[in-house]
């Protein structure tokens, strides 16, 4: 009997111990998430999400998965965010400008000459705006799990070398397909063309267009420097993807399923931008190499395109919500002040 006794116990505490061990894994069903990017299989980007697949396969004991689609595979940042919202599609990493023409407060970000470092968006992004950004992204279909880092916008073209605000007069200059990104770059005197990321390198190889505007870790990364031989160090905007799942998707995971998700998101967070800075530092000389003679504007110059872009400023800090963009410029001069 008291054998019988001390073996149920044994059987009991075995049972218990396996459940303290993975309390998660019980909750936790198969899932393997579509990621879809424009970007190539080597960028940075890329790279993150496959560290966001090998910590959700950790996190979920291999019941969790998510698979990488580059290069367009799947479409462009708005047929992909598009996707999502028709839940078609479980997540992608547009720019955070695809994301203005369905709640204009994300414009606020894209505003040219705003942020100074890497450390002031970190701030800014991950601190109380940012998450209020991302709060309101479920009435349209989808969560937003992060932000995470593309960088410092540069101009590169095929013509001229750039030495003077008034030297980008006349380029014919691919930008993103929004009205902020034409307005800044016709008000800098360029003939803006709105495309699609996927069409850019044909369209540069075939003259279609003269140059466009990424930070480095994309010109090296999508070979730019193979139809491009100048670039300036403008800086004229920073840029951040927004890590995105549809919402339907979210809707039908477990409390379990979404915390680990959350929390591989934030790890691949973290990664994306340790990965993206080491890879932007190396990627100059890397252009250099490659053959793109590369300028860098002067403070005068960089006041006189900031003379320039006074009325885009203007213009969308009102169309953007004067709240929010005051809220932004606040929250900016406060992450300036505590250094």
């Amino acid at each position: 009997m008291q054998f019988h006794s001390l073996a149920k116990s044994l059987a009991l505490a075995a049972a218990l111990l396996a459940a303290l061990a993975a309390p998660v894994s019980a909750q936790v069903k198969e899932h393997t998430f579509k990621v879809g990017i424009g970007l190539s299989d080597d960028h940075p980007q890329a790279q993150a999400v496959r560290h966001f697949a090998e910590r959700l396969q950790a996190k979920s004991g291999g019941k969790m998965n998510a698979k990488l689609f580059a290069s367009g595979a799947l479409g462009n940042d708005v047929s992909m965010t598009s996707a999502l919202r028709g839940g078609t599609l479980e997540m992608t990493i547009p720019d955070s400008s695809t994301l203005m023409s369905l709640i204009k407060p994300f414009g606020v970000l894209n505003l040219p000459l705003t942020f100074n470092t890497e450390a002031e968006a970190d701030a800014l992004l991950d601190g109380p705006f940012g998450q209020k950004l991302l709060a309101m992204l479920p009435d349209k279909g989808l969560i937003g799990l992060g932000f995470w880092e593309n960088g410092f916008r540069h101009v590169t073209n095929s013509r001229r070398p750039i030495n003077t605000a008034d030297d980008l007069a006349g380029l014919k200059l691919r930008v993103i397909q929004s009205p902020l990104f034409l307005d800044t770059f016709n008000a800098l005197g360029t003939n803006a063309t709105p495309m699609p990321f996927t069409e850019l390198y044909t369209a540069m190889e075939q003259k279609a267009v003269d140059g466009q505007e990424n930070p480095p870790a994309t010109i090296l990364a999508s070979k730019f420097y193979e139809v491009q031989k100048h670039l300036v160090l403008s800086r004229h905007m920073y840029s951040a993807w927004v890590l995105l799942i549809s919402k339907k998707t979210w809707d039908g995971l477990s409390a379990d399923e979404k915390k680990i998700v959350q929390e591989a998101a934030r790890e691949a967070t973290l990664f994306e931008r340790k990965t993206i800075r080491a890879f932007s530092e190396t990627a100059l000389g890397e252009l250099k190499k490659a053959g793109m003679q590369i300028t860098e504007l002067p403070a005068a110059e960089q006041a006189k395109l900031r003379t320039k872009l006074q009325p885009v400023l203007a213009k969308y800090g009102k169309e953007f919500g004067e709240e929010t963009t005051s809220e932004m410029m606040g929250e900016l001069a406060k992450a300036r002040g505590s250094k």
